[in-house]
């Protein structure tokens, strides 16, 4: 039996949920977040600004959420390690 190579510190922070907030004064309303993880963010109808759905979304969303934080033109969202 083959032991598991050593964890690195920041590969269980990759691995791991994150908590996600909006700054909705902040959106634009471009919909990159909705296009990137609709399972975590949508749209106000009226003026298309963000709305969170999920402030922890599961560890497999992790990289649809990166994703979405980096397209986002405002920079209107954050992620933190849970």
């Amino acid at each position: 039996m083959t032991a598991a190579p050593p964890t690195r510190p920041g590969d269980l922070a990759k691995e791991g949920t994150v908590t996600v907030t909006v700054d909705q004064d902040r959106c634009c309303g471009a919909g990159q977040c909705v296009r990137n993880a609709p399972e975590v963010f949508d749209q106000r109808e009226e003026d298309g600004v963000v709305l969170l759905l999920d402030a922890r979304p599961p560890a497999e969303l992790r990289s649809a959420v990166e994703d979405a934080v980096a397209s986002c033109p405002a920079g209107a969202i954050r992620v933190t390690d849970s």
